[in-house]
C-alpha cells in the first residue's frame, strides 16, 4: 500500500525545516568565524590592577613630615624626632578634603629622605614614637587608613629609597632594613593601592653623623627584584610607581603634564630608577613592550612640603584647569598634591582651590550632548549589534563600537536633531585589548560644510580636547591610524561655559596697562575713579597708559551667564620711564634695571656681602613722596630678603634725610609687597638700605622698589 499524500507532504515538509536549520546553523558558523569575532588583543595589556588604577584617574599626595616642621624640602637626616610636633594634626579632615574634592585616594610620605618615619618603625629610633606627638604612642599611617576607609578613599604609601639618616646607607645592611620597613608598611595598614618609590638616591647626608656624601648604583643597590616581590606578595592589588614602572610609571616631570602623543607603554627593561632620558617618560614608547602607564605628579604650591611662604602661591583656578586637562585629558592620571601644615591640616588656601577646581570641572562636563545624537559609522564589525556604533554613547564602559579585521580607519559620525554648539570631546579606548590608534582628527559639519576642527595621534584610556565653540548638526570623528582595527568605548560631546577668573593686571616701565584673563570670552571691565566697575563700566580692549597715581578697579565678566568676579583693586604710582638705578654697594649694574622695571617676576640680587647692602635710585624728576614699596623675591626659593630696613631721600643726591627705619614683619612667611608711609617730603633720589636679611645671608635681593607719591 503506498504512503499517502499527506504522509508524504510531512516528510518533505520536515526535509524542508531540517535543511533551512541546518543551513542556518551554518551560516551562523560561518557569520561567527568571519564577522563577529571577538577581535583580539593588540600588544601589551593593562592588568587587573593597572585597571583598577586606571579608573581612579585623580588622587592626592601628601607631604607631611619632618620637613613641616623644619621648613625644608629635602631635610639631611640630623633632625631630631622631638622637632616633629602638630599641634592639630587631624586626618580626617585630610580625608574629608580629599573626598569633597572629587579625589578617590591618597599617598602619603610615610618616609622621605630624611628618614623620618611616619610610624612607629621597630627598625629605628627615627619615627613619631619619640616625638611629642601623642607622647610617642601615635601612628599617623594607622589613623589615616582608618579616615580612608570611613571616606571611602583608597591608600597609598610613598617610601624613599634614600635614607640620610640611616648609619648604614651604602651598604648591605641597608638594604635589608629597607626590605624591613617595606614589610612593616605593607603588612599592618590594610589595602594599599599604589607603592611609591622615588627616584632621587644617594648624595650627602647626615648617615648617623658621618656628614659625608655616599653614592650608589641605583640600578642594583635596593635589590629592586627583591622589592618588588614583597609588595607583590603582601599586596598584589597594587601598582608599582617608578620612573619605569613597572605597574606606573613617572610623566617626567613635575609640572603635571603628559604629551599630546601618550603611549600606556614602555620599553620597560631599558628605563630605571634616575633615567637618563626621562623626557621620553611624557610619551611613552609607541613599540613598548610593558603596559606602564603614566601618572603625573604635581604640588598645589611651587614646593611639596608646607612653607607659610607659598601661601600667597596656590596655583590659580586657570591653572589647575590646565593642569586637569593635560594629565587626565592626555591618557595619565592625576596625582596632586597637598602640603600639610605645620598644624597637621590641609591649609584653608588650599581647600578652597580644590574645590573651585571641582566645581569647574563639574561646569564643564554637567551635560553630554553625545547621548541626544544619531550615531552611525563607515564600518561596523560583522554588521552586528554587538559592535555598533551606538555603544559609544551606551554609557557602558564594557561595549564598544569596532570595525572588521584588517580595517584600520574608519568614520563615527553624530547627528544632532538641532543645530548644537560643542566646545569639548572624550574619547576612550576599549583598553583591556590594548592602546592602538595613533591618529585620529574631529570634524564639524558648520553652514554645510565639514570642517576639521582638531587633529591629535593617541587616545588611551582617556582623551579630552578643548577647541572653540562650533554650532553644528553633525561631528565626525575619523580614525586615520591604528595599529590594529580601532575599539572605541566612549565618546562625549560637551559645552563647556567660559572659565570666569579674575584678570590680571599689568604695568610695565613705561606706563602701558594691560589686561587679561585665561577665556578670551570673558570681558573685562574697569574704572581709574576709584567708583566700582559693572559691566556698563569702560571695556578693556586694548593696552592704555597710566602715568599718574591712580587706583585702578577692574571685574571680570561672563557675557553667557552675566555673572562676574569680585572687584580686583590696583594702585599704580607715577611710571618709572625715567628712573636710573645710580648705585648699588655690590654687584654688577648691567641687571639692576629689574629693580625698577615694573616687574616683581624678575629679581637683582647683590653680590656676598657683609657690610650693609644699599640701592641708591634716580627718579628722574623732584617728587613730594609719601612712601615707599619693596616687594621682595618671588618664587620657590626666596633668598636676601630684607627683614629690617632704612630708607632715605634727597633732592640732590648729596644731602640725605632718613624717613623711615624699621622692620618688614613677617615677611619671610608671607612674602608680598611691603607699604611703608611717612610724612610727605620732596625728593629726587631715593635710597634703601639693608640693615638684616632674613636667615643671616649678607645678600641684598629685590623683586621691585617702587614710592608713593603725594596725591
Amino acid at each position: 500500500m503506498g504512503i499517502s499524500y499527506k504522509r508524504r507532504r510531512a516528510i518533505k515538509m520536515k526535509r524542508f525545516y531540517f535543511i533551512i536549520i541546518l543551513l542556518g546553523f551554518i551560516c551562523l558558523f560561518v557569520f561567527c568565524k568571519e564577522g563577529i569575532t571577538e577581535p583580539k588583543p593588540y600588544g601589551p595589556l593593562p592588568s587587573e590592577n593597572q585597571l583598577e588604577w586606571h579608573n581612579m584617574e585623580y588622587y592626592a599626595f601628601i607631604h607631611f613630615n619632618m620637613n613641616t616642621f623644619t621648613n625644608m624640602e629635602w631635610g639631611n637626616g640630623s633632625e631630631k624626632p622631638t622637632q616633629f610636633n602638630p599641634t592639630e594634626l587631624d586626618v580626617k579632615q585630610w580625608a574629608k578634603t580629599i573626598r569633597e574634592a572629587g579625589m578617590k585616594g591618597v599617598i602619603i610620605t610615610a618616609k622621605h629622605h630624611d628618614g623620618f618615619c611616619l610610624w612607629p618603625s621597630k627598625y629605628t629610633e627615627h619615627s613619631i614614637k619619640n616625638s611629642p606627638w601623642k607622647g610617642g604612642k601615635g601612628d599617623i599611617l594607622e589613623d589615616l587608613s582608618e579616615a580612608c576607609k570611613e571616606h571611602g578613599l583608597k591608600m597609598g604609601l610613598y617610601l624613599s629609597p634614600w635614607d640620610r639618616n640611616h648609619a648604614e646607607y651604602g651598604k648591605p645592611e641597608y638594604v635589608t632594613y629597607f626590605h624591613n620597613q617595606l614589610r612593616e608598611l605593607l603588612t599592618n595598614y590594610g589595602d594599599i593601592f599604589e607603592v611609591w618609590f622615588d627616584g632621587a638616591n644617594g648624595g650627602s647626608g647626615y648617615y648617623g653623623g658621618a656628614n659625608e656624601t655616599r653614592k650608589i648604583d641605583n640600578k642594583t643597590y635596593y635589590q629592586w627584584d627583591k622589592a618588588i616581590d614583597i609588595v607583590r606578595e603582601l599586596q598584589p592589588n597594587a601598582v608599582i610607581f617608578g620612573d619605569g614602572g613597572p605597574g606606573v610609571r613617572w610623566v617626567g616631570n613635575e609640572e603635571g603634564w603628559a604629551n599630546e602623543t601618550n603611549w600606556s607603554l614602555l620599553r620597560q627593561k631599558e628605563v630605571y630608577p634616575g633615567y637618563q632620558k626621562y623626557k621620553e617618560l611624557r610619551s611613552g614608547h609607541e613599540d613598548g613592550t610593558h603596559w606602564v602607564p603614566a601618572e603625573c605628579d604635581v604640588s598645589i604650591r611651587p614646593g611639596w612640603y608646607y612653607h607659610p611662604s607659598e601661601d600667597v602661591q596656590v596655583k590659580t583656578l586657570s591653572h589647575l584647569v590646565d593642569i586637569y586637562y593635560q594629565s587626565i585629558g592626555r591618557n595619565a592620571s592625576l596625582l596632586l598634591n597637598l602640603p600639610v601644615d605645620n598644624r597637621g591640616l590641609i591649609h584653608e588656601k588650599d581647600a578652597e582651590q580644590l574645590m573651585a577646581l571641582k566645581q569647574q570641572i563639574e561646569k564643564d562636563f554637567k551635560h553630554n550632548l553625545a547621548t541626544d545624537s544619531k550615531v552611525t559609522a563607515t564600518n561596523v564589525r560583522g554588521g552586528s549589534s554587538k559592535f555598533e556604533a551606538n555603544n559609544v554613547i551606551d554609557g557602558n564602559d564594557q561595549t564598544y563600537w569596532t570595525t572588521n579585521d584588517a580595517i584600520t580607519t574608519a568614520s563615527i559620525t553624530f547627528e544632532f536633531e538641532d543645530p548644537t554648539e560643542v566646545n569639548r570631546i572624550l574619547l576612550q579606548e576599549y583598553i583591556p585589548l590594548g592602546q592602538r590608534i595613533y591618529g585620529f582628527n574631529i570634524e564639524a559639519e558648520v553652514a554645510g560644510n565639514w570642517t576639521i576642527i582638531d587633529s591629535q595621534t593617541t587616545i588611551g584610556t582617556k582623551r579630552i580636547l578643548r577647541f572653540d565653540t562650533v554650532e553644528t548638526t553633525r561631528i565626525r570623528v575619523n580614525i586615520t591610524n591604528s595599529k590594529a582595527e580601532p575599539i572605541i568605548s566612549n565618546i562625549e560631546f560637551y559645552l563647556a561655559p567660559n572659565l570666569l577668573t579674575e584678570p590680571i593686571i599689568k604695568r610695565d616701565k613705561n606706563g602701558m596697562v594691560t589686561m587679561e584673563v585665561t577665556d578670551k570670552n570673558i570681558d573685562i571691565y574697569y574704572t581709574k575713579d576709584g567708583s566700582s566697575p559693572s559691566s556698563g563700566s569702560k571695556k578693556y580692549n586694548s593696552p592704555f597708559i597710566v602715568n599718574e597715581p591712580t587706583t585702578l578697579n577692574a571685574i571680570a565678566h561672563n557675557p553667557d551667564d552675566n555673572e562676574q568676579t569680585e572687584t580686583k583693586t590696583i594702585y599704580f604710582d607715577i611710571n618709572k620711564k625715567d628712573w636710573k638705578v645710580l648705585k648699588v654697594s655690590s654687584g654688577k649694574l648691567d641687571d639692576t634695571y629689574k629693580i625698577i622695571d615694573d616687574d616683581p617676576k624678575t629679581t637683582w640680587a647683590s653680590e656676598k656681602n657683609n657690610a650693609p647692602n644699599e640701592i641708591v635710585i634716580d627718579l628722574g624728576n623732584e617728587y613730594s613722596l609719601q612712601g615707599f614699596t619693596y616687594m621682595p623675591v618671588q618664587g620657590r626659593w626666596p633668598y636676601g630678603i630684607v627683614s629690617s630696613y632704612e630708607f632715605s631721600i634727597s633732592t640732590n643726591n648729596k644731602v640725605w634725610k632718613t624717613t623711615a627705619i624699621g622692620e618688614f614683619g613677617n615677611i619671610k612667611n608671607n612674602p608680598i609687597e611691603q607699604i611703608i608711609k611717612f610724612k610727605t617730603s620732596k625728593a629726587r633720589y631715593i635710597k634703601l638700605r639693608s640693615i638684616k636679611i632674613i636667615d643671616n645671608d649678607n645678600r641684598l635681593s629685590v623683586g621691585e622698589i617702587g614710592v608713593i607719591t603725594k596725591t
